[in-house]
């Protein structure tokens, strides 16, 4: 029929309960004695029974402080009546039950209490007004079973609505008149009477305790996690949690959702154990799909307060070599036709750093919008379906060379400035002047270089070997600090890291042998080392000795850079019958032996 006659019949069952309650406690009062009031003051729970067992039987009788919040979407004013109203349900319930606690512990003996509480109050009751007391059990059982129903429809068809679960769109139907949940009605009438059949025919009411007891767990968790996102959402600073309760305070929130996981614990170990695994297989298959819920997501607010944090503790702490960690840019462009330089940036940085991938659009912002939004999507897609842990980012300007200079000062978040730039090699001459001032620019903002020249991506499944090709250690530190990294990328475990040094005599090859056993000793890296010694030019050592690798990193002086078409033809030329190359300039920011 609706929340309407629900909400009438709760009238006249207020009316009955204010009445049940006057009578028995004018009963109470009258048959009070100061003696069964100092006999009842220490426990006594009956044989079986604790007081947790007991606390898990009682505590539903006072779950009904939530009726207005499961009822929110038939308030006029929902924000200002849920706490006004829960406060003052708490503070009514709080003095009735207070009350009769005391006063039935002064007026019943101790047996009376465990063997006969209803009975007393009903024969207790003044000038036969017994009747009232129950009829205020029968209305007060009315009342907290039509505030579940009603309660526990509305959540289950606002569940449906916000998609959280797709099996239970069949739910979020509601009635062409006032949009009543007649379907989730019908499934908790199911349930209830499922409940009904299973307890109904065991007088001692075992399986009906039993049934409170389940029901406090999910309550207790319930409000456990409703107190933790108020903490959450008030120690995290949200602007949107704006409480108009003006005494709440977060530990309040964090106190409240510890006290229910400990009652829930003390109550029944074991269930409660249950009752959390539930829940956390209901969290993980929510969290593997994307919703688009209209509520906020209050763990958002937490990972920025703690990142804020972190940013500023970060920013004070001075930085050091063996701290270097790689803050990455990479010049992607359409990732789709660049997908080795996107997949070796972020095996480089393997997880011990940052990746963003970057495409600069061409043009005049006003003219490029629409397509800055397109090509943000392609990128998002492209991580996501290529499973990388980056973000991606699109830059508009009218001319490249612009724009690079100004992306690569300006793209940072506090201490989080890139220190390495991943860049493609470009195959036409004619771009080399502007290539090199790329660079030049880049290392004048302290930042590390890495040049790929694409050869195409290893065959999964064969063996992988990394050369380095030592000239110093000026490159050689991060040549090797960047290897490392890459062999402790997915799908390249065991991969062979070989240090290569060129020496023109026999003579030099104990020296230089001993030099780098001892550099990557200190460097704590597992590596081999070849010396090869020979007169030849280096293009053609480089070439018989690396060939069959699966990348090469050779390095470069910034000084080179002086002679942009010189540099361009011979490394086209030093590239030639080499796999995948990475050509790295440091900044000198990492080094192995500091």
């Amino acid at each position: 029929m609706g929340a309407d006659w629900a909400i009438r019949v709760q009238y006249f069952v207020l009316a009955v309960l204010v009445a049940a309650i006057m009578v028995f406690m004018a009963g109470l009062f009258t048959h009070f004695s100061p003696g069964n009031f100092e006999a009842n003051l220490r426990p006594a729970y009956g044989t079986g029974y604790t007081f947790w067992a007991i606390f898990a039987i009682y505590f539903p009788a006072v779950t009904g402080i939530n009726a207005g919040i499961n009822m929110s979407g038939d308030l006029k004013d929902p924000g200002r009546s849920i706490p006004a109203g829960t406060l003052a349900a708490i503070g009514v319930s709080a003095v009735v039950y207070g009350l009769q606690i005391l006063l039935s512990g002064g007026a019943q003996t101790k047996e009376q209490l465990i063997e006969r509480p209803f009975d007393m109050l009903v024969e207790q009751s003044p000038n036969g007004f017994g009747f009232l007391v129950i009829a205020g059990v029968f209305a007060a059982s009315l009342s907290s079973a039509i505030g579940s129903f009603v309660g526990a429809s509305r959540i289950l068809q606002a569940v449906g609505r916000d998609r959280v679960f797709p099996k239970l769109r069949y739910f979020w139907v509601g009635a062409a008149h006032g949009d009543e949940p007649r379907r989730a009605l019908a499934l908790v009438a199911v349930a209830t009477i499922g409940v009904l059949l299973y307890c109904g025919n065991d007088a001692s009411g075992d399986p009906l305790n039993a049934v409170a007891s389940v029901i406090t767990m999910f309550f207790l968790y319930t409000y456990g996690m409703a107190n933790l996102a108020a903490f959450v959402e008030a120690f995290t600073g949200n602007p949107s949690f704006r409480p108009r309760f003006r005494f709440f305070h977060y530990n309040s929130g964090l106190l409240g959702a510890v006290g229910c996981l400990a009652a829930a614990a003390l109550i029944n170990s074991v269930t409660a154990f249950v009752v959390v695994s539930l829940l956390a297989t209901l969290y993980a298959s929510v969290r593997k799909r994307e919703l688009s819920a209209a509520y906020g997501d209050a763990r958002r607010g937490f990972y920025f307060i703690r990142v804020r944090g972190l940013l500023f503790k970060l920013v004070q702490m001075p930085r050091h070599p063996k701290n270097w960690r790689p803050t990455c840019i990479v010049l992607s462009g359409n990732p789709n036709t660049r997908r080795t330089l996107a997949k070796y940036a972020v095996w480089l940085e393997s997880g011990a750093g940052i990746v963003v991938l970057v495409e600069v659009l061409h043009g005049e912002f006003e003219n490029v919008a629409r397509r800055r939004a397109t090509a943000l999507r392609r990128l998002e897609e492209f991580i996501r379906s290529e499973d990388m842990e980056a973000f991606p980012d699109v830059i508009a300007g009218e001319d490249f060379d612009q724009v690079l200079p100004v992306l690569l000062q300006s793209h940072s978040l506090g201490p989080l400035k890139p220190n390495l730039v991943l860049l493609g090699w470009p195959d036409d001459g004619l771009r080399a002047e502007a290539f090199a001032s790329h660079l030049k620019i880049a290392l004048e903002l302290n930042m590390s270089l890495v040049v790929l020249r694409d050869e195409g991506l290893p065959v999964d499944g064969e063996d992988r070997r990394i050369d380095i090709w030592w000239r110093g250690r000026e490159n050689g530190s991060l040549m090797i600090i960047l290897a490392h990294l890459l062999s402790r990328s997915p799908g390249w475990e065991g991969a062979r890291i070989r240090i290569l040094r060129c020496v023109e005599s026999s003579r030099g090859r104990d020296p230089a042998t001993q030099a780098l056993r001892e550099l990557v000793d200190a460097a704590r890296v597992e590596a081999d080392i070849e010396i090869v010694v020979s007169p030849d030019p280096f293009p053609g050592l480089l070439r018989r000795h690396s060939s069959d690798a699966t990348c090469v990193f050779p390095g470069f002086q910034r000084d080179a850079l002086s002679d942009p078409p010189g540099i361009h033809g011979r490394y086209t030329k030093l590239f030639q019958g080499l796999p995948t190359v990475l050509l790295v300039c440091s900044s000198g920011e990492a080094d192995l032996l500091e």
